[in-house]
């Protein structure tokens, strides 16, 4: 079971993507904004970060900066999870240390495949065959 921390301001997002998280067995945990996203990194070290993008206080590209300049933290994979589609924000967000970027609305599944694949595995095992 991996700690995965969802960063967003919107309450609908945070349950949604909390909600996914944990049917696949994780433990999540929750911040409301870029800096208070960056302090809980910190203090929880996470094996995860689930960042959105369009956040006051600190936006999600300023809070991924952060967390991977910082020494403690910057071995954290970082999603951004965005409604920014845009081929630049993209790019941005990956110069700003993100190891991925998927946009909303986003299925189920196609989180859970790059939760599983961020965290390690490629997807979850199959059941074993009787032999």
């Amino acid at each position: 079971m991996a700690r995965i921390l969802i960063v967003d301001d919107s309450p609908s997002q945070l349950m949604g993507i909390r909600r996914i998280v944990e049917k696949l067995g994780h433990e999540a945990l929750t911040a409301e904004d870029g800096a208070a996203g960056v302090e809980a990194a910190k203090r929880e070290l996470p094996d995860l970060i689930l960042m959105d993008v369009v956040m006051p206080n600190l936006n999600g590209f300023q809070a991924t900066r952060s967390i991977t300049r910082e020494a403690t933290t910057k071995h954290i994979p970082i999603v951004l999870v965005t409604t920014k589609d845009q081929d630049t924000d993209r790019v941005w967000g990956m110069r700003q240390g993100a190891k991925a970027y998927i946009t909303k609305p986003f299925s189920e599944s196609e989180l859970a495949d790059m939760i599983q694949q961020m965290l390690g595995g490629e997807a979850p095992p199959a059941p074993a065959s009787e032999e």
